[in-house]
């Protein structure tokens, strides 16, 4: 194979494909002459920035028997034309650096399209894929960068306001990262905890009062969020009641229920 673009994605893929046996040619970059970098390979694959992948796919040669395939999250597979084998790989894991790339796309998900040799890839890195149509792949990215890109800004926040007050850091991250362990463990609705889920508007107002200005405006939108995930946890608890035929109604999820009466005391 030969990769297009010797950045952090297209550099970590070369790196864990050469660990797992692959054989990768040169890569290819800005200045590079790429008329012939689908000659004498299986799989091209384009690692540039997305509005940069309809150019390169146009300035390559057509080769029939060769697959080009980009690692864009958001494009469909028409950016590949006049390609006829066309694929898409796009690794569901951040790369901030090409040696931790590497190792994370190890096992990683990918999310697939178009030609079938790209699983190969995939089961060369012993990783898991599924397939996201071209019309999908906007939203499957913008929910991508929200798990991602918006959580490490989200913990930038909160890395400043830990500053403002003398507090450690790490004591939030900790916090954090048993946030999402419950998410993994009960789900975003079952998961979340704090004043928005219990509807303790005077304590989101004194948040509000004692935040700087600049940092109001994204604390109000994640409550508005964290307000509409309550939401549908409380229907889900009310759909969670049903009659079991003794002639009482049945709850399912019942010490989440109590958490509408008493959670005001316990939940913090």
């Amino acid at each position: 194979m030969r990769i297009i673009g010797p950045g952090r994605a297209g550099t970590s893929l070369a790196l864990a494909l050469t660990s797992a046996g692959w054989e990768v040619g040169p890569m290819l970059g800005r200045g590079d002459d790429l008329a012939g970098a689908a000659r004498g390979v299986d799989l091209l694959v384009i690692a540039t920035p997305d509005d940069e992948i309809r150019g390169v796919a146009k300035a390559v040669e057509r080769q029939e028997g060769t697959v080009v395939a980009h690692l864009s999250g958001a494009r469909g597979l028409e950016v590949l034309a006049p390609h006829r084998r066309r694929a898409a790989l796009h690794p569901l894991v951040a790369l901030p650096t090409p040696e931790i790339g590497a190792k994370r796309l190890v096992g990683a998900w990918f999310a697939v399209a178009g030609d079938p040799l790209v699983e190969e890839v995939v089961a060369a890195l012993r990783g898991r894929s599924f397939t996201v149509a071209d019309a999908d792949r906007a939203l499957y990215h913008a929910a991508a960068a929200i798990a991602s890109n918006h959580l490490v800004a989200l913990l930038g926040q909160v890395e400043r306001l830990a500053e403002a007050v003398g507090v450690p850091f790490e004591a939030y991250l900790e916090l954090a990262e048993a946030t999402l362990a419950n998410v993994g463990d009960l789900g975003p609705a079952r998961a979340l905890t704090g004043p928005a889920a219990r509807g303790d508007e005077s304590t989101i107002r004194r948040h509000l009062r004692a935040l700087p200005a600049e940092e109001r405006r994204a604390y109000r939108g994640m409550v508005d969020a964290a307000r509409r995930l309550a939401a549908r946890r409380h229907h889900l608890a009310r759909a969670g009641r049903r009659d079991d035929g003794d002639g009482r109604d049945h709850d399912h999820h019942d010490h989440h229920d109590h958490e509408e009466g008493d959670a005001r005391w316990t939940d913090r």
